[in-house]
């Protein structure tokens, strides 16, 4: 059974880090594209960012830019998300998720998720 499992949530005060990762256990997804999404309490999921199989091409949501890195090692099977300059509105459960391709990486349009790791930045 494929899974991909999420780690490295907890709680933060505002201006601190923390770093999340994605494991794919029972399958390789070396070549697919991986994507973190966040949902908040009574908000629609929101793409965050995602990186391509190579590790090539990232994308991210504006609101992120230049505070959140995503990479990944194949070797290991494992997507991180560095999340830097935590603010409270980045408060949410973060879920890891693949796709074949690179392509369309902001909808919800992947084959595989996790079960999400909950993130929360106090003020």
């Amino acid at each position: 059974q494929v899974q991909l499992v999420e780690s490295g949530g907890g709680l933060v005060q505002a201006g601190g880090s923390l770093r999340l990762s994605c494991a794919a256990v029972g399958r390789t997804f070396s070549s697919y594209t991986k994507g973190w999404f966040r949902q908040a309490p009574g908000k629609e999921r929101e793409f965050v960012a995602a990186i391509s199989g190579s590790g090539g091409s990232t994308y991210y949501v504006a609101s992120v830019k230049d505070r959140f890195t995503i990479a990944r090692d194949n070797a290991k099977n494992t997507v991180y998300l560095q999340m830097n300059s935590l603010k409270p509105e980045d408060t949410a459960v973060y879920y890891c998720a693949a796709r074949p391709t690179f392509f369309r990486v902001t909808t919800g349009e992947y084959s595989d998720w996790g079960q999400g790791t909950q993130v929360t930045v106090s003020s």
